[in-house]
């Protein structure tokens, strides 16, 4: 079992659970973050300090964003490693709490639009 991130990161792309992750198994695209679901070692770590509570362990994966695990499987592969705390994305605040997100998810890798 690995955790997964789901339709809260977007456009949000905090990076607390990324300066928490003991095994740097996060990917960054330009807009959201996902986990590399082989890499993750199911410590748990990066759920609670997620501000967006974007992430859930695979198995509490609500079936409204089934889609996400295997989002999080495929851009693992194709967008680059991140393994620090960056700043959130300037609009982070004004989305955090935003519902159906899933249209604005760019699926460029992380920097790009």
């Amino acid at each position: 079992m690995a955790y997964v991130v789901a339709e809260p990161c977007i456009k949000c792309k905090y990076t607390d659970c990324v300066e928490v992750c003991p095994v740097n198994c996060f990917y960054e695209g330009a807009n959201f973050l996902v986990i590399h679901p082989d890499e993750c070692i199911d410590c748990g770590a990066c759920e609670p300090v997620c501000p967006t509570k974007a992430i859930f362990p695979e198995t509490e994966l609500p079936a409204d964003w089934s889609e996400y695990k295997a989002l999080n499987t495929k851009y693992s592969t194709e967008w680059p490693n991140i393994a620090e705390k960056k700043a959130a994305l300037p609009e982070s605040e004004a989305y955090k709490d935003k519902k159906g997100k899933r249209d604005e998810l760019s699926l460029a890798p992380g920097g790009k639009k």
